[in-house]
């Protein structure tokens, strides 16, 4: 059987450069290279109001900056499913099922809900939503047969409390999920973006990100203001290239073929590293390449998205239509769910036959 593929996002801002390396690109090249039988890719909005239910226009003005993202860097509407996650209401229901098979400890051991809630300050007043966040997440997989998600590192505990969900209906309602398999991205530096501050990850919140959307001029304003080795004050000084953002971006995004066009002074990326080591070379001229090595990436995708935001109509056709077809699909897999736990009542001709022989 061919693989089904399914990930998403929160539409809680516009996406940055941790959702392009971590996720967006993997998923552009599985769409274009893998021979898959379905791929869905979700805005999950019921879950942004998990920890944004008191502003639900933040999720209303961002679902369309994700679905522009999403078109964006190259994803292609004739080849997956884009769907709205709260036009679902399987997916609410199924969550319902779920809740049924996993106990409150297990959800207050999950490492990711753990340190978001940190993050979020809810240890004191923690909505309830936002603690059963990964059986929502489960059920948005396991409606979909989906056994392929890509996701970044501090994903994969969601994924296993989703196998554990598929596991428990499976041993008492009989063979009915799939266990799914997180696809992470192929190098350690893009699982886990830092910021532009040398945050430990680029996020909106911290409002540490380059954007996907970001005009030139933002651009370069962030690369200028980027972290790097605090102790390489003077040009001639020796630096660091461990722990220093301005490298590890360089790691993620430059080719061979940016030093010949934008620093010819340079083989590759390890001759300007050695050079920075043994001193002799300044941050902004760094930075300065690192600028054109992030234009040459995030220009055409820029480009793009100036095409889209002037037919918005027809972005919201894309995601009315896949809504649609995932509906239809997860329809189907919630009677598959109703059979297997015996409640679909109003279709089970032999229930009332089987009733009635009691009652004779």
């Amino acid at each position: 059987m061919k693989d089904i593929i399914l990930t998403g996002d929160r539409p809680t801002g516009r996406l940055h450069l941790g959702h392009y390396v971590g996720s967006l690109k993997n998923r552009v090249k599985m769409q274009n290279e893998t021979d898959f039988e379905k791929m869905y890719v979700m805005i999950a909005d019921s879950q942004a109001l998990t920890d944004n239910f008191d502003n639900p226009e933040k999720i209303r003005e961002n679902l369309i900056e994700v679905a522009l993202d999403y078109l964006s860097v190259g994803l292609d509407p004739a080849k997956v499913t884009f769907f709205v996650q709260s036009q679902i209401p399987e997916l609410t229901e199924l969550t319902f099922y779920f809740l049924n098979l996993v106990t409150l400890s297990r959800l207050e051991r999950n490492p990711t809900v753990k340190s978001e809630i940190k993050l979020r300050n809810f240890e004191t007043s923690l909505p309830a939503g936002f603690l059963i966040y990964p059986v929502s997440q489960a059920a948005d997989i396991l409606l979909f047969d989906a056994n392929i998600v890509p996701v970044g590192e501090d994903q994969e505990p969601m994924l296993e409390q989703a196998r554990e969900l598929a596991r428990s209906f499976n041993n008492i309602y009989g063979k009915t999920f799939v266990e799914p398999k997180a696809v992470l991205p192929e190098t350690k530096i893009a699982r886990r973006m830092p910021g532009i501050d040398g945050g430990a990850k680029m996020s909106k919140s911290l409002g540490n990100a380059i954007y996907l959307a970001d005009d030139k001029k933002t651009v370069k304003k962030k690369v200028m203001s980027m972290y790097t080795d605090p102790n390489h004050i003077n040009i001639d000084d020796p630096g660091r290239v461990e722990g220093n953002i301005v490298f590890t971006y360089l790691d993620v995004f430059s080719k061979p073929e940016h030093f010949k066009e934008f620093l010819p002074d340079y083989e590759n990326l390890d001759a300007l590293k050695d050079h920075y080591r043994r001193g002799g070379l300044g941050d902004v001229k760094c930075k300065k390449f690192l600028i054109k090595v992030l234009e040459d990436e995030l220009e055409p995708i820029r480009n793009k998205r100036a095409d889209l935001e002037k037919d918005l109509e027809k972005v919201f056709d894309i995601l009315e239509d896949g809504t649609r077809r995932a509906r239809e699909a997860g329809q189907k897999k919630i009677e598959e769910v109703k059979k297997a736990m015996g409640i679909n009542y109003f279709v089970d001709k032999d229930l009332i036959k089987t009733l009635q022989e009691k009652y004779k």
